[in-house]
């Protein structure tokens, strides 16, 4: 299983790398769209009666460079700011039987060292929403709001691609729009590749 699901990761990464070699050189270089990330990897949550909650993610974040903004309100920065879309499917092959979820997170990302360093630290946090298709006893409900953060860091491999890792904590609640309303909250691993514009 581990060996399958290495593979699949870096089938996905060698993917990625074609498709924004194929975009970038279709559109061009992005007026606001700093970099994309795709990344996948594995969480894990704990139901109170179910028991283990597997979660198989893959996102991709689209991320805008805030710095730009940042610098007209004389406000420099040495490392990366940025704003992130990250529209997200999952795949949670227990309990019971096969379930997804689907969502997208809105986000910041704050880097820690400048932006020209091969390896460049980060801390993020962002809120959404989410379906899933798992009926538990902590949710009344199947759709849910999302709150996260994390901490990852790029190594760039060349000059626009590099390799992603990050580990993020997320709680998962209905914010008391239906009862129960116990949340879910749940630890995920993640990698995959950026490419910058």
């Amino acid at each position: 299983m581990k060996n399958k699901f290495f593979k699949i990761i870096i089938a996905c990464m060698l993917v990625s790398m074609m498709c924004f070699s194929g975009v970038e050189a279709a559109v061009g270089k992005p007026k606001y769209l700093k970099s994309i990330d795709i990344l996948s990897g594995y969480g894990l949550a704990k139901l109170h009666v179910l028991g283990s909650y597997r979660l198989f993610p893959l996102s991709v974040a689209l991320n805008y460079d805030l710095n730009p903004f940042l610098k007209e309100k004389k406000i420099n920065l040495p490392g990366l700011f940025e704003f992130q879309i990250e529209p997200f499917a999952g795949i949670s092959p227990d309990p019971r039987s096969t379930n997804v979820e689907l969502g997208n997170t809105f986000g910041v990302k704050l880097g820690i060292l400048p932006e020209t360093s091969k390896f460049q630290p980060y801390v993020k946090a962002g809120v959404g929403g989410v379906y899933m298709s798992l009926h538990t006893r902590e949710q009344g409900t199947q759709f849910n709001f999302i709150e996260q953060g994390g901490v990852g860091a790029h190594y760039f491999l060349t000059h626009n691609t590099a390799f992603t890792a990050e580990c993020r904590y997320r709680h998962l609640s209905n914010a008391a729009m239906n009862k129960p309303n116990h949340g879910i909250n749940s630890l995920f691993f993640l990698a995959g590749i950026t490419r910058t514009f």
